[in-house]
């Protein structure tokens, strides 16, 4: 896609989005009194990856790729990601946070490999299907009346789900570790994740290496509105190395509802890759999240 139809891209998705507000605005003839609170509080909560609220974490991704490959010019691609978030307590101050990640992609322009010398790019085929699902499992101990710092640790997998070429083929573990800083204006901190195949050696899976991490921090304003930045930094100490590294920056502003007794949660997102791999890497984004909670499904402690 070239630089000068990214709003002819989004109004193409339009329907997409409204469809899907349409149908969490149903849920709120469910009851979600487990969750109560303020729709300033309830946002608080769901702004930090520890939180003890349940909800179904949806992301509509519009991205902007380019590079060498490219030409320096801009592919697109759009996905979503859906990810419940599942708190299940361990115990009275603790619990196991559980957040499955599976990207559906719906579009998205791959490039063969090959430039063609004569327009000094690659040819660009469009796939769509399903990614690789992550899994981290993250352990954390409610924090002290008061206490600012929260910390998680566990382990993280990644299955080969995807469909059309659009992951790897192997199974990968890794660890998982999160540090939160919280006061009544700032909720702040660290998610990083690192993932290795399993696999025997000398098989012909594919030898994977690579993480990510995320950095966030949002501050509350009147009204249930929040402004911050959640940009993920990704790595692969498998490719070349001006192909490693991909580091965003960003703006977002999000806004907490209550549509009967359901809250949600809606972000509005952009980012800008400051770093980028050179031979095709995101360059721009713009996101869009939508958070309804969800009853919790395990409200007593497991021991």
């Amino acid at each position: 896609m070239n630089r000068g139809r990214p709003h002819a891209l989004i109004a193409k998705f339009s329907g997409h989005i409204g469809s899907a507000v349409f149908a969490l605005v149903l849920l709120a003839s469910f009851d979600v009194t487990a969750q109560e609170g303020s729709a300033a509080e309830i946002g608080k909560q769901l702004a930090n990856p520890l939180g003890n609220v349940w909800a179904l974490f949806t992301e509509v991704d519009y991205n902007w790729s380019e590079g060498d490959l490219s030409n320096g010019k801009w592919r697109s691609g759009q996905s979503i990601l859906l990810q419940p978030v599942m708190p299940i307590p361990i115990t009275d101050d603790s619990s196991l946070i559980t957040r499955p990640t599976l990207p559906v992609i719906l579009s998205i322009d791959q490039p063969d490999g090959i430039k063609n010398p004569e327009t000094g790019e690659a040819s660009f085929s469009s796939n769509d299907g399903l990614g690789d699902m992550q899994l981290p499992l993250l352990y954390t101990r409610t924090p002290a009346q008061g206490e600012r710092w929260q910390f998680g640790y566990g382990p993280s997998l990644q299955f080969p789900t995807h469909s059309g070429g659009l992951g790897t083929d192997t199974w990968e573990a890794g660890p998982a570790g999160v540090v939160i800083y919280k006061t009544e204006a700032l909720t702040a901190g660290l998610l990083a994740q690192y993932w290795w195949n399993y696999a025997e050696d000398g098989s012909d899976v594919q030898d994977t290496s690579h993480g990510s991490l995320l950095y966030f921090g949002f501050w509350n304003l009147p009204d249930a509105w929040q402004v911050g930045f959640n940009p993920t930094i990704t790595y692969n100490d498998k490719a070349e190395s001006n192909n490693k590294w991909n580091v965003p920056v960003g703006l977002t502003v999000a806004k907490t509802i209550k549509f009967g007794k359901l809250p949600i949660k809606f972000q509005l997102g952009v980012q800008k890759s400051i770093v980028r791999q050179e031979a095709l890497g995101q360059d721009f984004q713009i996101k869009i999240n939508i958070i309804p909670v969800i009853p919790g499904l395990v409200k007593r402690p497991i021991f």
